[in-house]
């Protein structure tokens, strides 16, 4: 991608530098950002790429090579929450971000000129708007000599999807985006932002991630994903807990007899079983059974679906049938009601479960999913 040559042809001059933060696919820990606990993504080779250059009077410019519409052209004082640039359209994204660096005391007033284009697919549970965000972070970071860190940037975009877009989301894909090292899978507390980055070479293990898009579009601003935040909220609350971080996996049993509400129960088992499941993955990861996490895996995939009940048809046709042509274990990923599944596969197994995925759509009527592989990446970094 040209970016700063189609910024040259756009804007008329030349920009200032060109900046790049990947999408990211979880490995395990499933809406656990946001009760404080523990989640394993790893960022993607595809990525949300930025030339951007700083202005001094004011006006926000933002264009997107994805998207067919003019330029966007605001005023950095203008911008508010939920504004029109705060209710859908891929320009909340870079806008909030702005908002959330004014707010937070940062000096961007001078405003920006901004020509994006991204590979992350849109829609598919793969953190495109975190890619969006982090990048125009990490651009304005460098442009305006803030010096923030990369856990800094990631807690300012996560701001500007929460309050500027009005997403509940929480912290995990900005951070992956702004904190992911290649080779790495990162874990992450949410409640400190401790990082860890746990080595992940798959094919040293000859093994493979496969990314299933599924194709279904998800969307987290339609309630789904807000209701479910308020029910692990009420939940916490009824156990006496800030958070269900707080409640030991030793202990569910006992927590769940408390509670009388049978969603909110549902959704109480699901977090704090998936902050275990994390736990299981890190500890087989540090031992080398890389291949044991399959069947965790897949165990957290019957939680998603049968608990959180936020999977779909087509997510649990890719779990199940990769599972039947061999996989080695399988789940969807993301926020869900559609977007994507990951399959742990043998390198040798790859093509032939990819096949049975796609006949299994075909099958069904379904449109054919996109699969490629899931490769560690590196974070948000500046590329000129």
């Amino acid at each position: 991608m040209d970016v700063a040559g189609q910024f040259a042809k756009l804007y008329g001059y030349e920009a200032d530098g060109v900046w790049s933060a990947p999408g990211r696919v979880n490995l395990i820990g499933e809406y656990t950002d946001f009760n404080e606990g523990f989640v394993m993504p790893l960022a993607l080779p595809h990525t949300a790429v930025a030339a951007v250059a700083r202005r001094s009077d004011g006006v926000l410019r933002l264009h997107s090579a994805d998207i067919d519409a003019p330029v966007a052209e605001l005023r950095v004082d203008d911008l508010t929450p939920l504004s029109k640039y705060g209710q859908g359209g891929w320009a909340a994204y870079p806008a909030g971000v702005v908002w959330a660096l004014r707010e937070a005391g940062h000096t961007v007033s001078g405003g920006a000129d901004i020509h994006l284009a991204s590979t992350v697919p849109t829609g598919a549970g793969l953190s495109s708007s975190a890619a969006l965000e982090v990048v125009t972070a990490l651009a304005l970071n460098d442009l305006y000599e803030l010096g923030l860190s990369g856990p800094e940037l990631a807690v300012l975009a996560q701001r500007a999807e929460n309050a500027f877009v009005g997403v509940p989301c929480g912290v995990m894909d900005q951070m992956a985006s702004a904190c992911a090292t290649e080779g790495h899978a990162l874990h992450l507390d949410c409640r400190d932002l401790a990082i860890r980055q746990v080595p992940f070479d798959l094919a040293a293990h000859g093994l493979r991630l496969l990314v299933v898009d599924t194709r279904v579009k998800h969307e987290l601003g339609d309630g789904a994903y807000a209701e479910r935040r308020a029910g692990c909220e009420e939940g916490a609350r009824q156990l006496g807990v800030s958070h269900l971080r707080d409640v030991p996996y030793a202990e569910l049993p006992a927590a769940l007899a408390k509670l009388t509400d049978e969603k909110v129960r549902r959704y109480v088992r699901h977090i704090v079983s998936d902050d275990h499941r994390v736990e299981q993955v890190i500890g087989l990861l540090d031992a080398g059974e890389v291949r044991a996490i399959g069947p965790v895996l897949t165990e957290g995939h019957a939680s998603l679906r049968d608990d959180l009940r936020i999977s779909c048809e087509e997510l649990d046709l890719v779990v199940s049938c990769a599972n039947a042509a061999g996989a080695i274990g399988a789940r969807m990923t993301g926020g869900g009601f559609g977007g994507s599944a990951i399959v742990l596969v043998e390198e040798a197994d790859a093509e032939p479960v990819t096949k049975s995925i796609l006949e299994a759509f075909a099958s069904a009527g379904f449109t054919a999913p996109r699969v490629f592989p899931a490769v560690p990446s590196a974070g948000a970094r500046r590329e000129r």
